[in-house]
């Protein structure tokens, strides 16, 4: 088999389950202690897993007075990732909704530069309204948001491209650091942004960092197969899965773009155990710590409707068709309760582990018997790795899964490049100057 899985490692706090701070398996003072995140840096590269990512808002999100919440800013946590680890990639999220493509771009660079070419964004456009009034606006609506998001895209690759990879000389003898002609001005100017450049460092190890999207509304995944090379994504069963994989991976040929060109990697958490009774136990224990006053919170603010203590044994409440918020989650967490008939109560106990992605209970080979299924049968090229519980889960995953799929030849035993890019197995892309002076346009 030449065809290898990708694992992603998404790091939360002390893990994916919302009661894990309660567990006796963690401790909530690593939220806020960077050696936390070290270690499990540490671990998922010696598992040779391609990245770990972190989540990001601009916002408190959920209620701090029931759950350990503290966010540290993830371009700044991951550059002290990158000087402990030496292979594994490093992914942050940030919005363009509430940055400028000037400075988030030099912030990727820097880290693709101190990392030596293991920078990846996580790119969102920020659904909440918490998120808009930190910055002393109203919402935009959600087709604004995208549009907004494309255009800061065209403005942030015209940026990293803005240095020919050979402007840096550095000829000591004759004095000459740079050729000024291979570095140009990009002279943007469009609805949303006006940005002369160019920036204010070389072009990076990998050209730029790798762009990773996460959204599965229709405008969501358009936007992804127009830029993401690779999509965290959401699906609870095969069949979902099979179908999500297969309409995204169809619109790439619209934009000049292969299948192979856009990794698509749903979201797993896996509680594990010698056998899938042990496993079944661990997951029973972290589900009797959920608060359901935090878990209605969550779901109130995941469907913009509010949700009470008194509907938590019925279905849910009358619901509005769509959503100006983060439609895919409105669009999951709904099918859901449906699909399966469930309460409030019962929606609130299955999303507490993974906040809508896939939650199984079992041993490692039953883990890895499910993640080959879905590779082996058009449902994912690979796995956002979720764990419910931080150290452990992650520890028990790379120890006891991670060799299973090695053993069936499914995922590699040594990393095959220096870069991201370079184990996600995509290319590194051309500056987009053909010519000195000519820019070739996306």
């Amino acid at each position: 088999m030449t065809r290898k899985l990708h694992l992603n490692a998404f790091i939360m706090g002390v893990g994916h389950h919302e009661a894990a701070w309660r567990h006796p398996r963690t401790d909530p003072n690593n939220v806020t202690d960077v050696r936390h995140y070290q270690h499990i840096a540490r671990t998922a590269e010696r598992g040779k897993l391609d990245s770990v990512f972190f989540a990001d808002g601009v916002a408190l999100f959920g209620n701090v007075r029931l759950n350990a919440i503290g966010t540290l800013e993830p371009i700044t946590l991951l550059a002290a990732l990158a000087t402990v680890t030496e292979h594994i990639g490093l992914i942050a999220t940030a919005s363009t909704t509430y940055n400028e493509p000037y400075t988030l771009a030099r912030k990727f660079a820097s880290l693709d530069h101190i990392s030596g070419g293991r920078a990846g964004w996580n790119i969102v456009t920020s659904a909440s309204e918490p998120e808009a009034h930190n910055f002393g606006i109203e919402r935009p609506d959600h087709g604004d948001r995208y549009a907004r998001a494309d255009e800061f895209l065209e403005v942030a690759l015209k940026l990293w491209d803005s240095w020919e990879d050979d402007a840096v000389l550095r000829d000591q003898a004759t004095g000459e650091y740079a050729d000024i002609g291979k570095i140009h001005e990009i002279v943007h100017e469009g609805a949303h942004f006006k940005v002369r450049g160019p920036l204010n460092l070389p072009r990076t190890p990998q050209g730029r960092p790798l762009l990773v999207q996460a959204g599965s509304s229709e405008v969501g995944k358009e936007f992804a197969a127009r830029w993401a090379e690779a999509v965290f994504t959401a699906q609870q069963t095969l069949a979902e899965g099979k179908a999500f994989y297969a309409d995204l991976k169809g619109r790439l040929a619209r934009y000049g773009r292969r299948e192979e060109d856009l990794l698509v990697l749903p979201g797993i958490s896996p509680f594990i155990g010698s056998t899938e009774a042990e496993a079944k136990r661990l997951e029973q224990e972290f589900q009797e710590l959920i608060n359901p006053v935090y878990g209605l919170a969550q779901l109130s603010s995941m469907l913009g409707v509010e949700v009470t203590e008194s509907d938590l044994d019925g279905s849910l409440p009358e619901l509005p068709e769509t959503t100006e918020g983060g439609k895919s989650r409105f669009d999951l967490v709904t099918d859901l309760a449906r699909r399966d008939g469930l309460t409030v109560r019962q929606l609130i106990g299955r999303l507490a582990g993974g906040r809508g992605h896939r939650v199984i209970a079992g041993s490692p080979e039953q883990i890895a018997d499910q993640i080959q299924e879905w590779f082996e049968n058009g449902a994912a090229d690979g796995f956002n790795v979720m764990p419910p519980h931080y150290p452990g889960g992650i520890e028990d995953f790379v120890d006891h899964v991670v060799p299973i799929l090695q053993s069936r030849g499914l995922f590699r035993t040594e990393y095959e490049g220096a870069t991201l890019r370079e184990n996600y197995g995509l290319e590194r892309p051309a500056s987009r100057y053909a010519t000195p002076g000519e820019l070739v346009e996306a």
